[in-house]
């Protein structure tokens, strides 16, 4: 039985990207740091797609959302410990993506144990950076939306998956949970998108 309050997820939100594809190009609503002896120094930011991956070569990896299990015991952890070997393989950054708002984001890498950038201006993480997509803009245009209502009651999130992106905003790399989006999926796959099949990949590429 289908809710009458219940939102369906637009069909080319829930096609993922190809690989060769560029980016969503979309404005996240960040908080950063500034100059202030208040016991809050933070005010928003507006960040770019290009900002964040212009020029660069990233890994980006994104997950349903902050503080659940599998995401706080092993997708971010497994990130945060092959950083140093990531950036060696010719990575620039590394971000972590998800569908809560840039509070709950900085909360949770505090909790996660990230170690904190104090710099003003700075996103607010020295390793895997916090990117907050708090309206799923990104995350549409990934084509990586998933709804979890009925099921966990999530509401809207980011399915689960990782990627490279190259220095021309373009997917290098795509590794999706499952080989595709279920909405309201019982399951939540973790197979491909942590950090040894990252690594490995890279690896590879390195060779």
């Amino acid at each position: 039985m289908i809710n009458m309050y219940s939102i369906q997820v637009q069909s080319d939100h829930a096609s993922p990207i190809k690989e060769g594809t560029t980016i969503p190009s979309v404005t996240f609503k960040t908080r950063t740091r500034i100059e202030s002896d208040d016991e809050n120094p933070f005010d928003w930011k507006d960040v770019t797609s290009e900002d964040l991956f212009k020029g660069k070569r990233t890994v980006i990896f994104a997950l349903p959302g902050a503080f659940t299990p599998t995401c706080s015991s092993t997708h971010v952890p497994g990130y945060a410990q092959a950083y140093d070997e990531i950036k060696s393989l010719g990575i620039d950054e590394v971000y972590c993506i998800s569908v809560n708002d840039a509070f709950v984001m900085r909360a949770w890498g505090l909790k996660q144990g990230l170690p904190e950038d104090r710099t003003p201006g700075s996103n607010g993480f020295q390793t895997v950076k916090m990117i907050p997509d708090g309206a799923a803009m990104f995350t549409r245009g990934m084509g990586m939306s998933t709804m979890w209502d009925s099921e966990r009651g999530f509401g809207e999130r980011s399915w689960r998956y990782s990627a490279v992106i190259n220095a021309d905003m373009k997917v290098e790399k795509l590794f999706i949970e499952g080989g595709g989006i279920t909405q309201n999926s019982g399951p939540d796959p973790f197979e491909i998108s942590d950090s040894n099949t990252m690594v490995e990949y890279l690896k590879s590429k390195k060779d």
